[in-house]
């Protein structure tokens, strides 16, 4: 770095300037400074005005660098680690995976629960549709190779009529208003269900997987018992079955008495045989073999004190069954309909699956009872 001084002249005034100061060339472009080669800009000290300041001229020094100043560079800003950002998602959404295992866990049924096909679309799969609501003719109703004819329905359509709590009853006979539920249904309160003018619970003890054919309790089953009967109601109970042959019918009775355990039955119990979906282990079931499983079952309860039932819809009792050799039992209709048009005579008829109850969260089957 070199320093160069030079004396500065006293400003003189403007007229006198212009006297003795020489003619302003042009550079010639030869003579043209060449730009400073360390892009450096050189330093320049003014001194103050002396006319201003009263005081002598001053020495003005120019410092030219030969060197490139350094550049400031800021100091690294300390940011977040990406690796950090991805931990933080990752606990967050364990958190937020948590909390929706949890909310869901009244509503999470594993090894496929048959009735699961049935719930979430709210109807029954294999129900007739709109000719069910039509009187039916004889040769449409009549199983197939039947030995006698079931009894005749002595109830018309205009038999039944919603009571005052909206639950369908008999008008001139003796009925009774029930719910039938499981695990899909969560926390009853069964104090405010009895409150409700309900009279007896229907109970699911668990039921057999449609595809792998494991038995698996009904994780409300005893909760449900129990609540049920404290409040009051009468309580009978059933089982989803996906049985194939007598000996796993043996099997599923017996893990229903194993749940039931010293628990009295006031109301039927029931094999609720049914065919879930096109994949079921059940989808090729033949009725005579239905018909034995079933007869198999009455048998055997009856004989330990218990009142069986068979139920089934519609359909079912027109291809699976052979109504005249179950008259032993009672039978329970599943029809979604208000006016009662099924030509057969049944003990129980469930109505509706979308039925509303205090006291139960969602919808619930809803089903009049007519004992003889």
């Amino acid at each position: 770095m070199e320093a160069i001084e030079q004396e500065t002249a006293p400003i003189l005034p403007a007229e006198e300037a212009d006297q003795t100061a020489p003619a302003r060339q042009p550079i010639p472009e030869e003579a043209a400074p060449e730009p400073n080669p360390t892009g450096a800009e050189p330093k320049i000290l003014v001194p103050e005005d002396p006319d201003l300041t009263g005081e002598e001229p001053q020495t003005i020094t120019v410092i030219l660098d030969d060197e490139e100043e350094p550049v400031w560079t800021p100091p690294p800003r300390k940011g977040i680690r990406p690796e950090m950002v991805m931990a933080v998602i990752a606990a967050l959404a364990a958190v937020l995976l948590g909390v929706s295992l949890a909310l869901s866990l009244p509503y999470i049924h594993l090894d496929e629960d048959p009735e699961a096909m049935k719930h979430p679309a709210q109807q029954e799969i294999t129900l007739p549709l709109q000719e069910t609501i039509l009187e039916p003719t004889e040769s449409e109703t009549e199983p197939e190779n039947p030995t006698i004819p079931p009894d005749r329905n002595p109830y018309d359509r205009n038999d039944f009529q919603y009571n005052s709590r909206n639950y369908l009853l008999l008008q001139n006979l003796i009925s009774y208003p029930g719910v039938d539920v499981s695990a899909f249904q969560g926390q009853i309160n069964w104090e405010a269900v009895a409150a409700s003018g309900i009279d007896f619970a229907m109970i699911r003890l668990g039921y057999r997987g449609y595809e792998t054919g494991k038995l698996v309790e009904d994780e409300y089953a005893q909760q449900n018992l129990a609540g049920a009967s404290q409040a009051g109601l009468r309580v009978g109970a059933y089982f989803f079955s996906q049985a194939l042959s007598i000996d796993e019918a043996q099997e599923e009775m017996q893990f229903m008495l194993d749940i039931l355990g010293e628990f009295h039955l006031t109301m039927p119990i029931v094999l609720d045989w049914e065919i879930p979906a096109a994949s079921a282990r059940t989808a090729n079931m033949d009725a005579e073999t239905l018909t034995d499983i079933q007869l198999y079952f009455i048998q055997e309860m009856e004989e330990m004190g218990y009142q069986p039932m068979v139920y089934f819809n519609w359909h079912q009792s027109e291809t699976l069954y052979y109504l005249s050799e179950l008259e032993g039992a009672p039978f329970w209709l599943a029809l979604y309909q208000d006016r009662m048009t099924y030509p057969w005579k049944v003990e129980m008829w469930q109505y509706t699956d979308q039925g509303s109850v205090p006291g139960i969260e969602g919808n619930v089957d809803l089903n009049v009872y007519m004992p003889d």
